[in-house]
């Protein structure tokens, strides 16, 4: 028998080398793991490759072709005449003429006044010029039988002279009431509002009924001139050089268009037709104005728009879509993919941005390939693979894999009709 003070030595060392072996096994394929894992990236590292799985990308063609230039500023419609129609005398007012909201012409009858006051007046200042015509003729009458009583000697020169003076005076009373006549007439004129201007009318700000007054402020209605219409609009003062050599270059005139408020919806075209004579220093802006013909009643008063001057084209420029530009601490750049399917790093200088094109102007050329999509995960020299149309319908024919649910669904029905 084995002494058990023996036995116990013996089992203990047993242990220790099962677990001196265990622990040997473990760094042994600790030891292939790793290295295992970093032959392969240093090995890439030496060649200049990537370990990184090909990234797909969309790309497309540079193109090259004419980019129209545009110029972008926030504007106001703005009537070219507004006028509040108000009563010049004071009155009752009997009849509304229009409607609100209606287009009227220069002429047309708005409104009219109690007109009676007026014609009585009228009538009186008429009465009292045939009066002063009568004695008028009554003292030439007389003069004229003075003078030929002169020539005979029968009466005294004085009284012919003062008779030349009644016939003035009369002819001077004549005169004033003649201009009371016109001044009645005018008066009873004004009765009858008409508009003097074309354009729309606004809401009824009277009713009929009420009695109005000349001194009112607020007038009966406003009327604003839409055909044709003006816009004011604001441009950064770092773009009015440009501006005015094109401006002057189209004799004073330049093509202007008006979006609506998200700037998709063209609402009319028009002219540039007068630029302010100084900058604003609160803003660093200038103000510019132009016209509408309107012909289709687009646009109101004080309605905001989105206003795009044409200022010419840049002929045979590179024109690429926006999503392909990046930005980063070297300004602005694109991925462009090589014909060994990798990408490399392109700076641009870019021009005009017109939609979701943007013409460069240094830093590519025609028919090179950008990426357009799958971008924020490249680095230069990174192996890509193209995403084309082609291949994105290819996948969508493809039909979807059975599920394997319905697949032992199917299996157990067909052994049950067995």
């Amino acid at each position: 028998m084995i002494p058990a003070e023996n036995k116990a030595t013996t089992t203990g060392k047993f242990y220790w080398k099962t677990a001196i072996v265990i622990i040997l096994l473990i760094a042994i394929a600790a030891y292939f793991i790793n290295h295992a894992g970093t032959q392969p990236d240093d090995n890439n590292k030496k060649s200049g490759k990537f370990s990184d799985p090909v990234v797909a990308v969309a790309a497309v063609k540079a193109t090259q072709g004419d980019f129209p230039v545009y110029l972008n500023g926030l504007g106001t419609i703005t009537a070219l005449r507004t006028v509040t129609i108000r009563s010049r005398v004071d009155g009752e007012l009997i009849r509304v003429a229009f409607k609100e909201g209606q287009i009227v012409k220069e002429g047309d009858l708005l409104a009219e006044i109690d007109p009676r006051a007026f014609q009585v007046q009228l009538m009186q200042v008429e009465g009292q010029l045939q009066r002063d015509e009568a004695l008028l003729n009554n003292a030439r009458i007389d003069l004229v039988r003075y003078k030929t009583l002169l020539e005979q000697d029968s009466i005294a020169a004085q009284q012919s002279v003062t008779q030349e003076s009644v016939v003035k005076q009369y002819q001077g009373t004549v005169a004033i009431d003649r201009g009371l006549l016109a001044d009645a007439k005018l008066q009873l004129s004004y009765t009858r509002i008409t508009a003097p201007i074309s354009g729309r009318l606004g809401l009824r700000l009277v009713d009929q009924g009420n009695m109005i007054k000349a001194s009112d402020t607020n007038g009966l209605a406003i009327i604003t001139q839409i055909h044709p219409i003006a816009v004011v609009f604001t441009l950064p003062e770092d773009n009015l050089p440009s501006v005015m050599k094109q401006f002057h270059a189209n004799n004073n005139s330049l093509a202007i268009e008006a979006y609506d408020r998200k700037g998709q919806i063209k609402l009319g075209q028009g002219q540039l037709f007068a630029v302010d004579n100084q900058i604003d220093i609160s803003t660093g802006t200038v103000k510019l104005k132009g016209q509408f013909a309107n012909e289709d009643n687009a646009f109101f008063s004080n309605q905001f728009v989105n206003i795009k001057m044409d200022m010419g084209t840049l002929h045979s420029v590179t024109i690429i879509p926006t999503a392909a530009i990046q930005r980063g601490v070297m300004g602005t750049f694109a991925y462009v993919v090589k014909a060994d399917q990798t990408v490399s790093i392109k700076p641009l200088k870019l021009g005009p941005i017109e939609g979701e094109k943007v013409a460069v102007l240094e830093g590519l050329q025609a028919d090179e390939m950008v990426v357009v999509d799958g971008a924020d995960k490249l680095r230069e020299n990174m192996p890509v693979k193209l995403i084309t149309p082609e291949s994105t319908a290819a996948l969508d024919q493809v039909p979807p894999l059975p599920d394997k649910k319905d697949h032992r669904n199917k299996n157990r029905k067909s052994g049950n009709d067995e």
